[in-house]
C-alpha cells in the first residue's frame, strides 16, 4: 500500500466507538491540518514585524530569527507531520491513533509548545516544546507494533530525530550545547526534506498515473533508492559540517537526480490539474534547494537561498498540496481543486520565489528590494494557510459528508 493512499484501508477499519464524538476529534488530520495553518498564517506575520521594527515591548524579545525559525519547522510542519501520519496511520493499521480526549489532550501539548515559545522563559519553554514530538510519535509506534506494520517504522523513526533535533535546539539556546541554534532546525529541514522524498516517490507518480489523462510516469526502484540515499547522505554531511569538497558534489548529485526524476513522472501532463502540479513544483523545490546548497558550499549562493527553497517552496509547497487532498478525500469530497485550492497554491509557490531572490540578494544588497521581496513572501505565505483554514475549516469541523468514520 502506498503511504499516502489513505483512502483505502489495508485492513478492516475497527470501529472504537468515536463515531459519535464531535467531528473535529474524529481523526487525526483534522485538529491538527487547522490549528497549523492559523498558526502560520498568524506567526510570519508576526515575525515580518519583529524584523522591521513594528514590534516593541516584552513580546519583541521573544519573536527572534531563531523564533521564526523554530516554529515555522518545530510548530507548524510537525503539527502537519503528526496530523498527517495519525490519519495514515490508522488506515495502515485498521487500528485507531489518538481520537477525542486524547488527541484534544495531544492538540493542547502542542499549543502550549507555541505559548511557551512566545512567552516563556527559555528553560520553561524548553521543558515544554521538547515534550510533543516524543510524546505523539508513541501512539504511532505502538499500533504499527501492534499490526505488525514494519514497513513504516522509518516514519517514526524520522520523528525521533526531528524530536532530537528540537532537543538540540533548545540545548544550544540555553547554553548546553555548543551549537548555532538555526543549525538543528536547518537539519531538521533536511530530515523533512528526506521524508518528502520517501513519500513523494511513493505518491506522485501513482496520483500522476490516477489523475492526468494521458500519463505514464516512470520510476525505477533502484534509482529511487539512490536518490534518497544522495539527499539523506547529503543531508548527514552538511551536519556534521563536511568539508565543500565533499557537500557541493553530493547535494549536487541529490539536486539533479531528484530533478531527472520528477521529469520522469511527465509533471508537464498536470498543468490543468492543481491538485497534481502543486505536488510535481514543489518536490521540484527539492531539486533546486540542494543545487542552492551545493553552491553555498562552494561560497557562490547565500546559504538561506537553498533553506527557504526547501522551507518554503517544497515544504510549505507539499504540506498545503497534502493537507488539501487529505482533507478532501477523508471528508468524503471529490478530489478537485477549486479557485480556493488555486489560489492557494499560486500564493505559495509566489512566496517561495521572493523569498529565494531576497536570500540570494542577502549577500549583495539588502536594499528596498530585498524588503519588498520579502514582505511579499510574508504575504504569499500568510494569504495561502488563512484561505486555506477559511475555506477548510468547515470541512475540518463537520462530520464527513458521505456518513463514513474518521
Amino acid at each position: 500500500m502506498s503511504l499516502l493512499h489513505i483512502d483505502e484501508p489495508a485492513a478492516a477499519l475497527h470501529s472504537a466507538g468515536h463515531f459519535s464524538s464531535h467531528p473535529l476529534w474524529r481523526l487525526g488530520f483534522r485538529p491538527f491540518y487547522l490549528a497549523a495553518a492559523l498558526f502560520a498564517a498568524l506567526a510570519v506575520p508576526l515575525w515580518v514585524a519583529r524584523l522591521y521594527g513594528w514590534l516593541d515591548g516584552s513580546l519583541a524579545a521573544n519573536v527572534g530569527l531563531s523564533w521564526h525559525m523554530h516554529e515555522m519547522v518545530f510548530g507548524m510542519a510537525s503539527a502537519v507531520i503528526v496530523g498527517f501520519l495519525y490519519t495514515a496511520g490508522r488506515n495502515w493499521t485498521g487500528l485507531w491513533t489518538p481520537v477525542g480526549g486524547r488527541l484534544a489532550a495531544l492538540l493542547g501539548l502542542w499549543l502550549a509548545g507555541r505559548a511557551a515559545m512566545l512567552l516563556a522563559p527559555p528553560a520553561l519553554a524548553a521543558l515544554v516544546d521538547t515534550l510533543f514530538l516524543p510524546v505523539a510519535a508513541w501512539p504511532l509506534f505502538s499500533v504499527m507494533r501492534r499490526a505488525g506494520n514494519r514497513r513504516n517504522y522509518f516514519l517514526v523513526g524520522l520523528l525521533g530525530l526531528l524530536a532530537a533535533a528540537n532537543a538540540c535546539y533548545h540545548a544550544a539556546v540555553l547554553g548546553w550545547l555548543a551549537l548555532a541554534p538555526a543549525a538543528s532546525v536547518q537539519a531538521a529541514i533536511l530530515v523533512i526534506v528526506v521524508m518528502e522524498s520517501a513519500i513523494g516517490t511513493r505518491v506522485i507518480p501513482m496520483f500522476t498515473r490516477n489523475g492526468a489523462p494521458g500519463s505514464a510516469p516512470a520510476s525505477h526502484v533502484r534509482t529511487d533508492q539512490v536518490s534518497i540515499a544522495l539527499l539523506a547522505a547529503s543531508a548527514l554531511a552538511w551536519t556534521v559540517g563536511a568539508p565543500a569538497w565533499l557537500l557541493a558534489p553530493l547535494a549536487a548529485a541529490a539536486g539533479v537526480l531528484a530533478l531527472l526524476r520528477l521529469w520522469r513522472w511527465q509533471p508537464q501532463r498536470t498543468l490543468r490539474l492543481p491538485l497534481l502540479w502543486i505536488l510535481h513544483l514543489s518536490y521540484a523545490w527539492i531539486g533546486v534547494g540542494m543545487l542552492l546548497l551545493a553552491l553555498s558550499a562552494l561560497g557562490m549562493a547565500a546559504p538561506g537561498a537553498a533553506f527557504h527553497a526547501l522551507a518554503v517552496g517544497s515544504m510549505a509547497g507539499l504540506i498545503l498540496g497534502m493537507m488539501t487532498r487529505t482533507t478532501l478525500g477523508h471528508t468524503g469530497r471529490m478530489l478537485k481543486a477549486g479557485r480556493a485550492e488555486s489560489a492557494i497554491f499560486v500564493l505559495i509557490q509566489l512566496g517561495a520565489l521572493a523569498r529565494v531572490a531576497a536570500a540570494l540578494l542577502d549577500a549583495a544588497w539588502a536594499g528596498p528590494l530585498h524588503a519588498a521581496l520579502v514582505l511579499l513572501s510574508a504575504a504569499g505565505w500568510s494569504t495561502a494557510f488563512a484561505v486555506y483554514a477559511l475555506v477548510y475549516a468547515p470541512y475540518l469541523a463537520g462530520a464527513r459528508i458521505d456518513g463514513k468514520e474518521g
